[in-house]
């Protein structure tokens, strides 16, 4: 599907669904350098239950167009400009994984009335980013690919393990990432790298957060960190899991949020 935010065209995925007029909207807002596509399974999983799903395109992502936005609370701001576009009653439901859970949680502290529940996916608040990956993704080196691809993998990820037949996360990780335009994923880094925690005390939806035991971008303590800074939340933990949880471990995931966002009447 299309739709427009700021005069710019933006693509989201519906998860192939035909929601109720009254349907309940529930937003997947991707990470750093990546699109839609990685929410596929459990875009069309609610789709089928209920929800209004809207897997989207960052701006400068995927099939959206226009600039990529420089700040998470920019990137917030656009959401709620999304929210009041897609939603029919203005409110959503958001889940964001990595970058995206930093979208999803200054959207809850700067639009309360819009967000209903989060769902935090490999997040951490703040989200450090090395200076070497930082270097290399503002000179759109390979390299930053590299490093971002296997410090998003568990050791058994590293090493090929898939629950998908015949797929290697390892290998979608790093087409995906190349598929973003130059600065993409250098303003998605420096925008993680800029992000001040400041407003989490203000954040009063439920709230789920998942951890990778094995994750090294976002390590466990820093989503526990989250959850201690929460008010309404709730954690699971997922054992051997790394950062890229959505490739590594899609049932167990699929499972958290399925219990935590039940059937949209």
């Amino acid at each position: 599907m299309r739709t427009q935010v700021d005069g710019n065209e933006v693509f989201y995925g519906t998860g192939s669904g035909a929601p109720a007029d009254d349907a309940r909207t529930l937003i997947f807002v991707h990470g750093a350098g990546f699109d839609h596509t990685i929410w596929v399974m459990p875009a069309r999983y609610f789709a089928r239950h209920g929800w209004r799903v809207v897997a989207v395109d960052l701006p400068a992502h995927g099939r959206s167009q226009g600039a990529a936005l420089t700040s998470i609370e920019q990137l917030a701001d656009w959401l709620a400009r999304l929210i009041d576009t897609v939603s029919p009653n203005q409110r959503a439901s958001v889940v964001g994984h990595s970058m995206g859970s930093l979208v999803a949680m200054s959207a809850a502290a700067r639009y309360a009335g819009k967000v209903e529940k989060l769902a935090l996916l490999g997040t951490s608040a703040p989200m450090p980013v090395a200076d070497v990956l930082l270097n290399a993704a503002k000179d759109n080196d390979q390299a930053a690919i590299d490093m971002t691809n296997t410090w998003s993998h568990s050791v058994g990820g590293s090493l090929g393990s898939s629950e998908n037949p015949g797929l290697s996360n390892l290998a979608v990780g790093e087409r995906l990432l190349q598929q973003a335009g130059p600065g993409v994923f250098y303003a998605d880094l420096t925008a993680c790298n800029n992000f001040k925690a400041d407003a989490l005390e203000l954040i009063e939806q439920p709230t789920l957060v998942l951890i990778g035991d094995e994750d090294r971008m976002t390590p466990a303590r820093a989503g526990l960190a989250v959850v201690d800074a929460l008010h309404n939340v709730q954690q699971r933990r997922l054992p051997g899991c790394g950062h890229s949880m959505l490739s590594e471990q899609p049932n167990q995931v699929l499972d958290e949020l399925a219990a935590f966002l039940p059937f949209a009447p």
